[in-house]
């Protein structure tokens, strides 16, 4: 993960983005592109969506806008300087304390 937050960081850097690169015109950038991603599904049965990575131009497509939509977030990510893994990790164990297993006693 590191290494391609890196790899992004050099290619804005070497066409001179960085000025571009703000907290705001990323959250907005990954935004853009997470609506990309939701309009390959926006008519699909429950049925058709289960089945899109079967259809190779479709397939295409969604790994294309997943790619958008994480390197974005890579980029969000190194402008703030936060850790992806650590902040998923630290958000999994709260709502693991927010939304206990079903019979689980507090």
């Amino acid at each position: 993960m590191a290494s391609l937050q890196e790899r992004l960081v050099e290619f804005a850097a070497a066409r001179s983005w960085e000025p571009f690169h703000t907290p705001k015109n990323l959250a907005v950038a990954l935004s853009v592109e997470a609506s990309e991603l939701v309009e390959i599904f926006q008519w699909l049965t429950p049925e058709e969506s289960a089945r899109v990575m079967d259809d190779p131009e479709a397939a295409h497509r969604v790994g294309d806008e997943v790619a958008d939509v994480l390197a974005y977030l890579l980029q969000f990510c190194a402008v703030l300087g936060v850790d992806p893994l650590s902040a998923l990790s630290a958000k999994i164990d709260r709502n693991e304390t927010r939304f206990p297993r079903p019979g689980a006693t507090p």
